[in-house]
């Protein structure tokens, strides 16, 4: 796990730790030194810490006058023995809505298990964006954390599955991907071809 670092290649369009706005704006990074861990794993330093034990992040992009965010996720999503979810709202989402943000987009290629518990988080982040016309939107889950998010209900406030899987996003710039979600969600895209 030590080797795979956050998508870099939207560095030159933005850096969270060089956004004022961002829940980590100044914040400095090693290329060489080794700290941070999932349980007996090494990640990468590049990833943000912001209080799970298990789950770690990197905001890949925000636009605030289009009002959404991409996120990078890595690790496992433990609500039930470590409540990520109240960590990611309380530390990352509730500063970016703040912000005005209220379109999220989060890859989850590298999120190896999910463990549900309450849907309460959920359920309030979907309450503080849905009257913007926010949304959520999870790409290139696993299938088997696809499946135990539906087994919790989530679908009520998340998008993910098959129409979101697969889209290449990485060799789109942001917006596009941005754009190409906005597709599925409002229905312009169902089969993706490339």
């Amino acid at each position: 796990m030590h080797d795979i670092e956050p998508h870099f290649n939207w560095r030159d369009h933005y850096t969270s730790a060089e956004d004022e706005r961002s829940p980590f704006f100044g914040r400095q990074y090693s290329e060489f030194q080794f700290s941070q861990k999932i349980y007996n794993y090494y990640i990468h330093p590049q990833w943000d810490n912001f209080g799970s034990s298990t789950l770690y992040l990197k905001i890949l992009f925000a636009d605030y006058d289009n009002h959404f965010a991409i996120i990078e996720l890595i690790g496992e999503w433990n609500d039930c023995l470590h409540n990520d979810i109240r960590f990611l709202k309380r530390e990352v989402i509730d500063l970016l809505i703040e912000q005005d943000i209220h379109k999220f987009v989060l890859m989850t290629e590298n999120v190896l298990n999910f463990h549900s518990g309450d849907d309460d988080y959920y359920e309030e982040w979907w309450d503080d964006i849905s009257e913007e016309g926010g949304w959520i939107v999870l790409l290139d889950s696993l299938q088997h954390v696809i499946e135990e998010m539906q087994t919790a209900r989530l679908q009520h406030y998340i998008n993910f599955g098959t129409a979101f899987n697969d889209i290449g996003w990485r060799k789109h710039k942001p917006l596009a991907v941005f754009k190409l979600v906005e597709k599925i969600l409002n229905g312009e895209v169902k089969q993706l071809t490339y």
